[in-house]
């Protein structure tokens, strides 16, 4: 599947720029969020406002911005689906090809020295876990990347042949699982511990 439209929104922006303007030169199609966009924008690299996506403003301190259907049907439609299709056209859903997406610094801020309760709670990922299991889900046909370390990678593939491989789509679909699991464990066992106090 041709990669055309990338939705990146990263707590980590190392190297999030230079890897938006590797895609921006091989005609993808960017979306982001808050500070990514602007980091993006900054560049002078084109960049749409996930709300302008979505046709609904970020809301509740940006607790709520990519959990809507405009995203998530775009990332997990099944695109040799016909009813799927089908659906897309009639709401103007357009497909999502590559999720690069990493998570708000939960572990990072637990320890921190006399980090309160309600400051963990708040670096509780939501919208970022929910797009990278979507992606991972529909690994078929989206690409979804969780670590840096393959931006080149990626870049160079889209750059070369427009798309990524089957078998290098799953093996990160299977990395961005993990991922998820190790931040959910982390926050599990933080919360435990405060129970115990």
């Amino acid at each position: 599947m041709p990669i055309k439209r990338a939705l990146l929104s990263v707590s980590d922006k190392t190297g999030i720029v230079e890897f938006a303007r590797k895609l921006h030169e091989a005609g993808v199609e960017i979306i982001s969020t808050g500070g990514t966009m602007k980091a993006i924008d900054d560049a002078g690299i084109p960049v749409t406002y996930v709300s302008d996506v979505t046709k609904f403003p970020e809301i509740m301190d940006g607790r709520v911005k990519t959990l809507n259907p405009y995203i998530h049907g775009g990332i997990l439609a099944v695109r040799d689906n016909q009813s799927h299709v089908a659906q897309m056209q009639k709401f103007n859903i357009q497909p999502i090809d590559l999720v690069v997406v990493n998570l708000y610094p939960f572990r990072e801020t637990i320890e921190k020295p006399n980090v309160t309760l309600a400051e963990a709670v708040e670096n509780i990922d939501i919208g970022g876990p929910a797009m990278i299991r979507a992606a991972a889900k529909n690994f078929k046909f989206v690409t979804v990347v969780v670590n840096p370390k393959h931006y080149d990678e990626v870049a160079e593939m889209i750059a070369k042949d427009g798309c990524t491989t089957g078998k290098f789509r799953m093996q990160l679909a299977q990395e961005a699982f993990c991922h998820t699991s190790h931040y959910d464990d982390c926050i599990q066992e933080y919360l435990t511990t405060q129970l115990s106090k």
